[in-house]
């Protein structure tokens, strides 16, 4: 309908009044419909801009899908058994995104006319399902109040959207059916797929309505279990570390070779992988519940696409959203399939797991409800009981007391009843699958007269040697979940795959400056004691800003060919990396942290800029253009710099100042310690001879850092923060993969006589060759 409507009416009225022979009271009465018709040229002006919100909805959809391919990809790369969730998760974010993609079934005033139409608002309600199920192992990653918080945040959500679309079903919003008669016998034809019933259509919706309410008791039994069972990993996860401390030698640095660090690293990646809740509880029944009820959602809604995959269907949307709902209908459609591998991967994958070890009819034909489904609900019970009564009569105490046992009973029995009724569900597929290995099993005797492959998953192997080796790190909420052997086999398949991958990235420049140098003398002759301090307070030494400094005298000398700069930066940048993670794991006190962050400063101005503290590397000076010169102006630059605050507490000072003259001060050592070696020879000394003399010192130093890499795996792969270990432990096992060509070639020099304490810290390498070597 366009905007003239009334317009028209107005002329048409006029012109009836012209004609004698028309009762006035029947134009009196038409007249009266100008009202209707001016309130319907305004709704139609309100809802010119539906179809642009129906493609806001597709949009917020498309967020949603986007987050769980992404989980899908990352699931395939590392190759993960049970595809956590670590996209597409249950927070402030998504449940607003959702909310935005969810609005076709909250709407309860525009109606459906049209077969899209229909199919758009139930695919909303399958699309909701399927985002349930893939954000359900997400629970596991929140702590006790973000997980009251998004359930409580979801119940209002999707107990909204029921009561929305239960009101649509009753008055009619959904179908449509009156208004489709109506028009018929007004004589027009009123073309709609003949599945496409009102009958039909309510049938879908009160389905996926009944999904979306098993989904929700799936989501907030399953949070019950989550709290209890990140108790007990947690207990068992740090008695495990205590034995991997035990089993691993930590005093020596020359102790933890790679192949050591290698078994440490999968001891950790198989306690963090396997503690991380999402792991286990992708085992559980609720989830493998919400996996074939996700199934079952995407099969319905498949049916459905197809009743309208017909030309005259397809383009049939006659709702205010016109034209968006087909984008709407496709674009949900699509997440509907996406979303469903993962729920139905996590439910495959469990069932491997349980009929690998002849698990699934202890787990599921006997409906065993294991104690810790229900140890929250008792503890809580426990924990009432105990609870001091206020000041009151007997009988109230005794009212109160026996209303709080009921309930706490009501809600152990609610949720024994539906693990029992969650196993039940996932027992649907199980039978089939069964058949088809038995039909396997029996064409396989006959053809060769053995089943092999039928074997592997009708029986149970035993463990190979290492998946008893480290069967004490596989953390299991009960002794009796037998799935070690393929727990221990995914996982260290995992982990040989970053090291492998990481292995790749092996940082070849730094490799090759390493190979400049045979000790770690330079950690000594860099700083010189002869020299005189410049500021009042003493300064620590760490190890990059050394480094930084050399590398910037190694620059400003103009006679070096390019090739041999680039060579040295290119070296020094991928040295810096690890040197970083070094002083960030090792050095962390706060006296060295400003002075790593003067480093840090620097290094971007020398490496980007070609700066010293904003003074142009190849244009120092007009006179400095020999070794002397260049030493001589650095020296007197720097003094000046440090000159200018002396007398000023260095904490009193922004950061800024306090960066420069760290700076500038650690310039002035290195400087004069150059002078200072070559005494009376230094006009002699060639930019050539400096550059090779700086760059074994900076070879030797970086060798001394990175021989805490070890110590710096080591400590990477336990984190105290449960949410950061599993994120620790891979990027442990990312750097030894990328240095384990570094560990083995340091593993050949000579290490000074320092415990794990001291080594960490540059002044304790100098002062041992001070003392050891005078």
């Amino acid at each position: 309908m366009g905007s003239n409507l009334l317009p028209e009416y107005v002329k048409l009225l006029n012109l009836l009044s012209s004609y004698s022979n028309i009762p006035y009271s029947l134009i009196e009465s038409l007249r009266s419909y100008g009202i209707v018709l001016y309130q319907l040229d305004l709704q139609n002006t309100f809802s010119a801009p539906m179809p642009w919100i129906g493609m806001y909805i597709a949009l917020g959809s498309l967020v949603c899908i986007l987050a769980m391919v992404a989980d899908l990809i990352h699931g395939f790369r590392n190759k993960s058994l049970l595809f956590p969730c670590r996209y597409f998760t249950l927070n402030a974010a998504s449940l607003s995104v959702i909310a935005c993609a969810m609005k076709l079934p909250m709407d309860l005033n525009n109606s459906m006319p049209g077969n899209v139409d229909r199919v758009a608002k139930i695919g909303s309600m399958a699309f909701m399902c399927t985002m349930m199920a893939n954000s359900l192992p997400s629970l596991t990653t929140m702590s006790s109040k973000e997980l009251l918080t998004n359930i409580i945040a979801l119940s209002v959500l999707v107990i909204t959207m029921i009561v929305n679309v239960g009101i649509q079903i009753k008055t009619g919003v959904l179908s449509n059916l009156e208004d489709r008669n109506y028009i018929e016998n007004l004589g027009y034809i009123y073309d709609i797929s003949p599945a496409m019933s009102e009958l039909y259509i309510g049938l879908i919706a009160t389905i996926y309505l009944s999904f979306l309410l098993i989904l929700l008791i799936l989501h907030a039994c399953s949070s019950l279990v989550i709290l209890k069972s990140k108790e007990i990993l947690e207990s068992k996860y740090q008695a495990g570390h205590e034995t991997a401390k035990r089993d691993q030698l930590l005093q020596q640095p020359r102790g933890l070779t790679v192949e050591k660090l290698k078994q440490r690293v999968t001891l950790y990646w198989i306690m963090a992988g396997n503690r991380n809740p999402q792991f286990l509880t992708a085992c559980f029944a609720t989830i493998c519940a919400s996996g074939v009820v996700c199934g079952i959602s995407c099969a319905i809604h498949c049916h459905v696409m197809g009743l309208i995959l017909q030309i005259p269907y397809l383009k049939d949307y006659r709702s205010d959203y016109k034209w968006s709902m087909l984008v709407i209908c496709i674009i949900q459609f699509i997440g509907v399939i996406i979303g469903t591998v993962a729920p139905g991967y996590r439910y495959g994958a469990a069932l491997r797991l349980k009929l690998s070890t002849n698990g699934i009819w202890s787990h599921i034909m006997v409906f065993k409800v294991e104690k810790y489904w229900t140890q929250k609900l008792y503890d809580w019970k426990q924990s009432s009981i105990l609870t001091p009564f206020p000041s009151s009569g007997r009988r109230y105490k005794i009212a109160t007391l026996n209303v709080k046992i009921f309930i706490y009973d009501f809600c152990i029995g609610f949720q024994k009843a539906i693990v029992v009724t969650c196993k039940m569900i996932s027992l649907i597929p199980v039978f089939y699958l069964r058949c088809v290995l038995y039909c396997l099993s029996g064409w396989n005797w006959l053809t060769d007269k053995f089943s092999s492959s039928c074997i592997v998953l009708v029986k149970n192997p035993e463990p190979p040697v290492q998946s008893k080796k480290h069967s004490p790190y596989v953390l299991q909420l009960e002794d009796d979940m037998e799935f070690v052997d393929i727990s221990v086999k995914s996982i260290s398949e995992s982990v040989n795959s970053l090291i492998q991958k990481s292995e790749k990235q092996k940082p070849y420049n730094l490799m090759k400056l390493l190979v400049e140098s045979r000790g770690f003398d330079g950690v000594e002759k860099f700083d010189s004691q002869q020299v005189p301090p410049l500021l009042s307070k003493q300064i620590l030494n760490c190890w990059s800003l050394p480094v930084v400094t050399m590398t910037t005298i190694a620059i400003s000398l103009s006679n070096i060919q390019k090739d041999k700069v680039d060579k040295l930066l290119s070296g020094v940048s991928e040295g810096l990396v690890y040197v970083s993670l070094v002083q960030e794991c090792l050095n962390s006190t706060d006296d060295h942290t400003i002075i790593q962050k003067a480093a840090k400063l620097l290094w971007v101005e020398v490496e980007l800029y070609q700066k010293w503290l904003g003074y142009k590397l190849d244009k120092l000076a007009p006179e400095a253009n020999t070794t002397v010169d260049i030493l001589k102006w650095f020296s007197d630059t720097s003094k000046n710099m440090v000159n200018e605050v002396n007398g000023t507490n260095i904490g009193d000072l922004n950061d800024n100042l306090r960066c420069r003259s760290i700076s500038a001060n650690s310039m002035y050592r290195i400087t004069e310690t150059i002078r200072i070696s070559y005494q009376d020879g230094i006009n002699e000394v060639s930019q050539e001879e400096l550059f090779a003399l700086l760059s074994v010192m900076i070879s030797e130093i970086l060798a001394a850092c990175l021989t805490n890499i070890p110590q710096v795996i080591a400590r990477k792969c336990h984190a105290s923060a449960i949410e950061k270990r599993e994120a620790s432990v891979h990027a442990a096992a990312q750097l030894l993969g990328e240095t384990s060509d570094v560990i083995n070639s340091l593993q050949e020099r000579e290490f000074p006589s320092l415990n794990s304490d001291e080594i960490a810290f540059i002044d304790h390498w100098r002062d041992y060759f001070m003392n050891h070597f005078p």
